[in-house]
């Protein structure tokens, strides 16, 4: 076996090992894009080469550690067994952090305790701290605070009133600024982002501030000091300046507004602005950066060269709910065709490769694959041998991501990229809805975890809103997907309906605007089969499929490839019926993103033929036609057509496919039909024939549970057991089957490199 593969088996191998436990794996980072799969048009190279996330060193800084002051957390809200005021300056972790080069950083927490009403007595300071590294080969892993300087208003610049106005030194507190991001000029001082303004600060070295705060024009936040009566605040509350780079040339700061503007109609947009210190004014530049999501957040900003930054972009869920802890690259120069600067993946904090077992047994995610899944994921700063410190705000004492009921430490971790060289698989992977048996399906929690579990391509179900909007759910109707059923306004629009012939009651997307579908949360669809998955109903957004194409061309996969999306138009001759034609919109979005073409890692899907065809006449990405075991296409019985499936797979029928489309997805039992026990049968000629035809075959869907496996894989008599999967999709993939639809990608991961590697 050759090192590259062995480097991809063991990745996946890995994989599948924490997902069984934590759900948690390795992605790489970054990569170049290339495929070498039948049906698969990412590439014409065997090989990647792909950056591999990798912790080498980790240092923490107890939850409950306190420095020399007046005691802090009167009004603190009490969490995780501790209650305030405690004795002394609570350290609720950093936001933002400044290598100095010898071994120490300046390091500055935020306002405190989250409010202006509740950090009156929290002192802001910028500490200086020394970590001892724990790393492979030893080391304490503590951080040692030398000192602080306090941030003061001792020369009186300040015009509106603070909370120590009437002491000699002034000393700021979480009730005036909320600071949230921090660089030093060349000349010492220090220049800090801050919320409550959002204002911009000039400090000197010793944290006293040198000129009054620099406003936002005409952006003001609704803790703004200078906000008038019936004044109507722009900047939404704690969405100021949480993140700010340095020019190279130590000119320009680049603060970031973290989320986006209360008169935005695009709730993603968040925007990248340009101040020079040396006239004291914004220069006017701008630039939009746009979110996964629109409730993510920008939590800092690091320049990395000349007009390139890199940027936190997280979620605010913790633990194994998170699903956004990552690194993007932008260069201020690029902005793709909507205006956006275009991101690159840098790193996704939730897969990290620790080899060396570095901070193991600390709590989830420090394991063989280490995590940051931190709400406050606030901190990264390139150092000199372009490893990446990444840091949390521990947000004290209220974060339990590590240990449930355990207030989160602070912690720091050195992440080194490696370069590594990787044969892909030659065997598709589909995350089928997402990493449907782990997460609620159809969410990007869901996709998010197949990704990370090694999926070549996530599947997003297609359907529209009223206002045309597609979105990804299985089912245009939605009650057994999404909470609906407890929103009271919405339950008069319950009604029944003939989907594709048969009858069905509930709630339907085509009657919701997408406003209104937004207002909704998933839930998971199979209760009783996946129980673990309910601890997740209630969080999730209803994704568009933009955003679905977003996580995508924005991830990449464990062969170091761009991650691939399989969406599936759901009832296209329905929503026709309706004026809501799916195959327009689709490929409009796919052009908005930049994947409306040949080698894009795009595959549309279709149980109809009739939309297949349409859309091989409006672009040119791959196509599978869907084929079950039984019936017929619907636009066939619309249109009299007595043919049913079995006819399309016929050699004959195979070759009329191939007209219109690259690939058959085919339900397990056409290629290998059970027997009246339940077990295995003989497999048909399908695969071969398809093959013959230049059809490349994917099949659908394999899970691990035991009601969905043949009688001979099931552990159990207990239906929703996990049986033999992997004994399962072997034998299919020694019939010659080329990609896999799972709701378990982890186990088929695995699977594919014992079947494709030998091993």
């Amino acid at each position: 076996m050759s090192r590259n593969r062995t480097s991809r088996a063991l990745m996946r191998l890995l994989t599948v090992t924490t997902a069984a436990a934590t759900a948690a794996a390795l992605l790489p980072a970054a990569a170049s894009a290339t495929p070498a799969n039948p049906g698969d048009a990412r590439s014409q190279s065997p090989y990647v080469q792909t950056h591999v996330p990798t912790l080498v060193a980790r240092a923490t800084l107890s939850a409950d550690h306190l420095e020399p002051g007046p005691a802090s957390g009167a009004l603190a809200s009490p969490g995780n067994g501790r209650t305030g005021p405690w004795p002394g300056q609570v350290i609720p972790g950093f936001s933002a952090m400044i290598d100095n080069g010898d071994g120490t950083f300046w390091a500055q927490p935020d306002n405190g305790f989250g409010s202006k009403g509740n950090s009156a007595d929290f002192l802001l300071r910028n500490y200086l701290v020394r970590p001892a590294w724990q790393t492979a080969e030893g080391g304490d892993g503590s951080i040692q605070v030398e000192r602080f300087i306090s941030y003061n208003d001792r020369n009186g610049v300040l015009d509106f009133p603070i909370v120590n106005d009437g002491t000699a030194d002034r000393l700021l507190t979480g009730a005036d600024f909320d600071v949230e991001s921090v660089v030093r000029a060349k000349d010492g001082t220090f220049w800090v982002g801050e919320e409550f303004g959002p204002f911009l600060l000039h400090f000197d070295a010793e944290g006293t501030l040198l000129e009054k705060p620099y406003s936002l024009e005409g952006a003001k936040s609704p803790q703004n000091p200078y906000l008038v009566a019936g004044e109507t605040p722009r900047v939404r509350a704690s969405r100021g300046f949480e993140a700010m780079a340095w020019s190279v040339n130590g000119r320009y700061l680049y603060p970031v507004v973290e989320g986006s503007y209360a008169d935005d109609p695009d709730l993603r947009r968040r925007e990248i602005l340009e101040f020079d210190t040396r006239s004291g004014q914004y220069t006017g530049r701008t630039w939009s950066y746009q979110t996964d999501q629109e409730a993510n957040v920008i939590g800092d900003a690091f320049t990395v060269r000349s007009d390139v930054l890199i940027l936190i972009e997280r979620d605010d869920f913790e633990g194994e709910q998170a699903v956004t802890k990552r690194v993007y690259e932008v260069d201020l120069r690029r902005t793709d065709s909507e205006g956006y600067l275009e991101k690159s993946l840098v790193l996704d904090a939730l897969r990290i490769a620790n080899p060396h077992g570095i901070g193991a047994g600390d709590g989830y995610g420090t394991g063989e694959i280490f995590s940051l899944p931190v709400q406050s994921f606030e901190t990264v700063v390139q150092l000199k041998d372009g490893s990446l410190l990444i840091g949390n705000d521990n947000n004290y004492p209220g974060n339990d991501a590590r240990i449930a009921g355990t207030p989160d430490d602070t912690e720091f971790a050195v992440i080194d990229l490696d370069k590594t060289k990787l044969e892909p698989s030659t065997v598709s992977l589909i995350g089928h809805r997402g990493a449907s048996g782990s997460r609620p399906e159809h969410t990007l929690a869901a996709y998010e975890t197949a990704i990370v579990q090694c999926a070549d391509y996530i599947e997003p179900d297609v359907v529209s809103t009223k206002d045309g909007v597609l979105v990804a759910r299985h089912e245009n109707e939605i009650s057994g997907t999404t909470d609906v059923a407890d929103h009271p306004e919405f339950a008069a629009r319950r009604t029944t309906k003939v989907i594709d012939g048969t009858s069905i009651t509930g709630w339907f997307t085509e009657d919701f605007t997408f406003a209104e579908l937004r207002t909704l949360r998933a839930k998971e669809r199979l209760p009783q089969v996946r129980p673990g998955n309910t601890a997740f109903d209630g969080l999730y957004l209803i994704p568009t499929l933009d955003e679905v194409l977003d996580l995508a061309r924005h991830s990449v996969s464990c062969d170091g490839r761009p991650v691939g999306v399989y969406p599936e138009t759901k009832h296209p001759s329905y929503f026709d019926s309706l004026g809501l034609s799916l195959e327009e919109p689709l490929v409009a979005t796919l052009r908005a993103n930049g994947l409306d073409r040949a080698d894009a890692p795009v595959i549309l899907q279709s149980f109809e033929t009739a939309n297949l065809r349409d859309l091989d006449a409006l672009t040119d990405v791959t196509l599978a036609q869907l084929v079950s075991s039984s019936g017929r296409p619907y636009d066939f019985t619309l249109a009299g057509d007595a043919r049913t499936y079995r006819d399309l797979v016929t050699p004959a029928g195979l070759a009329e496919i191939a007209t219109y489309a690259d690939g058959v997805g085919l339900e397990k039992s056409v290629m290998i039909p059970r027997t009246a026990a339940g077990t295995l049968g003989t497999p048909t000629p399908v695969i071969a024939d398809a093959h013959a035809a230049g059809l490349s075959v994917h099949g659908w869907t394999f899970r691990a549970e035991n009601q969905f496996l043949p009688a001979e894989f099931r552990s159990s008599a207990d239906p929703a057991a996990y049986g033999d999967l992997a004994g399962e999709l072997r034998v299919f993939l020694d019939a010659g089957m080329d990609g896999v639809f799972s709701d378990h990608p982890g186990i088929a991961a695995v699977t594919i490199d014992t079947v494709t590697l030998g091993g």
